[in-house]
């Protein structure tokens, strides 16, 4: 009878052993179809919402009906923002990409920068920052760029008579300040530069609206620009007409000495 028993009692802890390792699998595991779950359902969540907004996007319902200008322009054409608008926005109110959008408007000439917001119900707000030209740049590509008054080189052309600036790249912004720092000089005088030119040894030259070429050289503490300059507008204001005639024929006047300066015939 104990032996009975004891076999008895052997075959219950190997039956007790099978049950175990049976219940190791994905189906006897509750986190793990839990975990599966959530994944399923936020997988069909994000496809459902993906399949809402394209079909948002082709129902006719809050469409885009008008675009608002919020200010006047002066070089920007409105068949250039029709043109445009045309192409970059699409979808309706809720849908429209104003990125894509603004990038567009920003690539159309004379365009510095762009702001676009919604107005309800259908309209969209367009705000150009247009740029505003003071001088004429050194063309590259066969594109004519001109400076802002930003000291910024952008694309564009126009027929205004505007001065010359010539230097390196990424010198605009010094030939601005100078520009208008000479000008101050200049209308003393009554006179005004009509090209500026700052050569890669950092020579400064100008041209005047009577003709007359300043040799101004390169800008030194113990002889600064503007001291060359101030120099040259007391001779210009104590001479007589006649004098200053004979400046225009002469050509160019080269103020790079200490105390003085020196004529010489232009090269042209």
């Amino acid at each position: 009878m104990a032996k009975a028993r004891g076999n008895s009692s052997t075959k219950s802890r190997g039956n007790s052993r099978i049950e175990h390792g049976s219940g190791d699998g994905f189906w006897d595991r509750p986190m793990l179809i839990n975990l599966l779950a959530d994944v399923l359902l936020l997988a069909g969540s994000a496809l459902l919402a993906w399949a809402g907004a394209l079909a948002l996007q082709r129902l006719p319902v809050f469409p885009l009906t008008d675009l608002v200008v919020a200010k006047p322009l002066d070089q920007v054409s409105r068949t250039q923002i029709e043109q445009t608008a045309r192409n970059a926005l699409s979808g309706n109110f809720f849908t429209v990409n104003l990125e894509t959008a603004q990038a567009a408007f920003e690539r159309m000439p004379w365009v510095r920068s762009v702001s676009l917001r919604r107005r309800w119900p259908g309209g969209i707000e367009l705000e150009i920052e247009e740029h505003h030209a003071v001088a004429r740049w050194t063309p590259q590509e066969g594109q004519s760029r001109l400076v802002n008054t930003r000291g910024e080189v952008f694309v564009a052309s126009t027929r205004e008579s505007l001065p010359v600036f010539v230097g390196p790249e990424g010198s605009a912004p010094r030939l601005l300040a100078r520009y208008e720092e000479f000008n101050d000089g200049l209308a003393a005088i009554g006179r005004r530069q009509v090209a500026i030119h700052l050569s890669a040894r950092e020579a400064w030259q100008l041209k005047l609206d009577d003709g007359v070429v300043l040799e101004l050289g390169r800008d030194q503490p113990k002889h600064p620009l503007a001291a060359r300059l101030n120099r040259f507008t007391a001779y210009y204001a104590a001479v007589s007409s006649s004098a200053r005639s004979r400046l225009q024929t002469i050509g160019v006047v080269d103020m790079r000495y200490p105390n003085g300066f020196a004529l010489r015939a232009s090269k042209s």
